[in-house]
C-alpha cells in the first residue's frame, strides 16, 4: 500500500465526519403545471411575446416574472419575441364562417303517403342547427314568418347574421329575401344545380337522415316535430364533430371533475327510443340525483308550440 492511500482515505473519512447538509440555493423551480401553460400559451398564440404572456399569466392570478418566461420559452425551442406566421387555409375560413348561416329544406315522406317540408338553418362556425318547422304547405308566408323567427332568436344570443345561404328554392320567395335583408344581412343564391354550393346544409341534411329518419316511421308532422327537435337538441348538445375538434357546437359549460375521491361512472341516456343516445359521466351525487337533464339552446319558436302561426295550416286545413 502506498502513503498517497492512506492519506486519501484520511481525506475521504474527514470529509464524511465533517459535511453538512446541502441546502438548494436561489429561486425555486417553477411549478411544473405552470410551464406547461406558458408552453401551452405561447403555441396556441404565436403572436404574443413573452411580455403579453406575463400579463395574460397575471390576469389569471399567476405571479412568474417575464425573464423566467423568456427563459422557460428558450428551453423548448421556441422564439420569445412574437412570430410571424403564415394563416392556414382552415384558421381563414373559419374566421371568415363567423356570422354566415346556410338554410335548405328537405322532405319526410309519411306512412300515409303525405310529403312535409323542413326548413332548417345552420351556421357554418359552429355547426349548430336551428330548426325552423315543419309544414306540408310552404308557402311564402309561411317561410317569411320562420326568417322571422330566426332572426329573434339569434338576436337573443347577441348574434349577428351577415349571409344567408340558399339554394334557388322557388319555396324560398323574395318575401323571404325580404325579411333577412330587413336587418342588414346579404343572401347568396347558389349556381344552378350545384348542391356543392351549400355544402355544410346538404351534409346535415345527409347526416339526419342517415343517423334519424332513415330508421324510423313518420304517421305525422307532429311526430316528425318531436323526433327532429330531439335530434337537433342531441346534435347540439351532444354530438361529437370532427371540424370542431371532437366537441359538439353547444360544449357543456365545464368538465365533470373524477378521482380517487369522486368516483363516477358511463351513463347513457337513450333518445328516440334508443335510437341516439348521450354518454355522460355520473358522480355518486349526481348518480343519487338521476341522470342529469341537460336544457338545450332556446327553439325557435315553431316545432313542438300549440301556438298556430300564420300560413301553418295550409288550404283545407283551416
Amino acid at each position: 500500500m502506498k502513503p498517497e492511500t492512506l492519506l486519501r482515505w484520511h481525506r475521504r473519512l474527514v470529509a464524511g465526519a465533517w459535511t453538512y447538509p446541502h441546502h438548494q440555493t436561489g429561486r425555486p423551480p417553477l411549478d411544473q403545471q405552470v410551464q406547461q401553460l406558458i408552453v401551452r400559451l405561447a403555441r396556441e398564440n404565436p403572436r404574443w411575446g413573452y411580455q403579453r404572456i406575463e400579463g395574460e399569466l397575471q390576469r389569471l392570478g399567476v405571479q412568474v416574472s417575464a425573464t423566467t418566461i423568456r427563459t422557460m420559452l428558450r428551453r423548448y425551442g421556441l422564439d420569445p419575441a412574437p412570430r410571424r406566421v403564415a394563416t392556414t387555409w382552415r384558421a381563414f375560413l373559419r374566421q371568415q364562417a363567423a356570422g354566415i348561416m346556410a338554410c335548405d329544406f328537405f322532405t319526410v315522406d309519411t306512412i300515409w303517403l303525405r310529403r312535409l317540408y323542413v326548413l332548417f338553418f345552420i351556421e357554418l362556425d359552429t355547426r349548430r342547427v336551428h330548426l325552423a318547422g315543419v309544414t306540408a304547405y310552404p308557402d311564402g308566408a309561411w317561410v317569411a314568418q320562420q326568417a322571422r323567427n330566426l332572426l329573434l332568436v339569434i338576436a337573443e344570443r347577441g348574434q349577428q347574421l351577415r349571409f344567408l345561404v340558399r339554394d334557388r328554392d322557388a319555396k324560398l320567395t323574395r318575401s323571404f329575401d325580404d325579411v333577412i335583408r330587413s336587418e342588414g344581412a346579404d343572401v347568396l343564391v347558389t349556381p344552378v344545380q350545384a348542391p356543392n354550393a351549400n355544402a355544410y346544409a346538404e351534409c346535415w341534411i345527409r347526416t339526419v337522415r342517415a343517423e334519424c329518419l332513415d330508421w324510423l316511421l313518420i304517421h305525422g308532422r307532429g311526430h316528425l316535430e318531436q323526433v327532429l327537435r330531439v335530434y337537433v337538441e342531441h346534435y347540439n348538445g351532444h354530438r361529437p364533430h370532427r371540424a370542431l375538434k371532437l366537441e359538439p357546437p353547444d360544449p357543456p359549460a365545464g368538465p365533470t371533475v373524477i378521482g380517487a375521491d369522486r368516483p363516477a361512472r358511463v351513463h347513457r341516456r337513450d333518445r328516440l327510443s334508443g335510437l341516439t343516445g348521450d354518454v355522460e359521466l355520473l358522480t355518486a351525487k349526481a348518480e343519487r340525483q338521476g341522470p342529469r337533464r341537460r336544457s338545450g339552446p332556446s327553439a325557435m319558436p315553431g316545432p313542438g308550440s300549440r301556438r298556430r302561426r300564420a300560413g301553418d295550416a295550409g288550404p283545407g286545413r283551416r
